[in-house]
This record gives C-alpha cells, structure tokens and sequence, in this order.
C-alpha cells in the first residue's frame, strides 16, 4: 500500500496566500476600473460594465478565500531517506517523488511577506527543475535544508 505523505505546511501560510492574492486582485480591479471607465467615457455597452463586476467579484472570492484553503489542505510532503515526496494541486492532484541521489542543492528563500510571517520556503533543486515546499516556519525550513542537504550527500557518497 502506498502512503501519502503526512506532513503539512504552516497554517500561516494561508494568511500569507491571501495577502498575495490580495494585492493581485487589486491590480486586477484597477484594470477593471479603468476598462468601465472607458466604456462609459466611449458610450460602451452598459452590460459589458457588469460582466466585469461580475467577474471581478467571483475571481476575488477565488483567488482570496477558496483557492488559498484548497492549496492548503492538499499540499504535504515527506522526507525520507532515500526520497523526497510531493503532494500538490487543487483540482488535479500531482505526487513528485524526488530520489535523494537527484538533490543537487536546497536553497531556503523568503519574501517581505513570508518574512513578516516568519516563514520560509525551501527549494529542492535537481538537474531538470526546482522543487519547492511552500510557506514552512523558519526553523523548520532550516532544518528541513539541512536534514535534505546531508541525505543528498549521504546517497551521493553512495553511488
């Protein structure tokens, strides 16, 4: 039987998230703004206007409250000694099983935001791409690059 992974990412990360998909849809309103202010100013068609009001309050309740807290909920991972395992998507659920003897590097990286939130993410590279688990706290993310960093070594030495 395969197991998921079982472990979760701070719940702060759903504040972070949000305060990002805000400032998002700000801009996005702006733009909608300036496109009904257009419209009027041109004699546009009235029902373009609320077709774009209409959007724009169905993408804010995406994008600030739902989405956030589906990512949430289904991302986990799980280190282990010989692999690294992802488990990520809303709709579409992706599983990514990084084997150690691939880990080229491990970078920890924050953001203003994710900084005022004392988190951190931590990037696993590999030859192809980068792998990243979002939002962790910062000692976690720390020891999360460390523990990482020395199996990687240890299944390199192996080989």
């Amino acid at each position: 039987m395969i197991l998921e992974p079982q472990k979760r990412i701070s719940i702060k990360a759903l504040t972070v998230w949000r305060i990002s998909s805000v400032i998002k849809i700000l801009i996005s309103w702006i733009l909608a703004g300036v496109a009904i202010f257009l419209l009027h100013i041109f004699n546009g068609p009235f029902w373009i206007s609320l077709l774009l009001i209409a959007i724009e309050l169905i993408s804010t309740y995406f994008m600030i409250f739902l989405l956030p807290s589906l990512r949430w909920r289904r991302f986990r991972y799980d280190v282990r000694e010989e692999e690294i395992e992802l488990q990520e998507g809303i709709f579409i659920v992706k599983r990514t099983l990084i084997p150690m003897i691939r880990v080229q590097h491990v970078d920890t990286v924050q953001g203003p935001i994710l900084r005022k939130y004392q988190l951190a993410s931590v990037i696993i590279n590999t030859a192809a791409t980068a792998h990243e688990i979002p939002a962790l706290e910062e000692s976690e993310a720390e020891e999360l690059r460390r523990l990482i960093s020395n199996l990687a070594k240890v299944a390199d030495e192996d080989v």
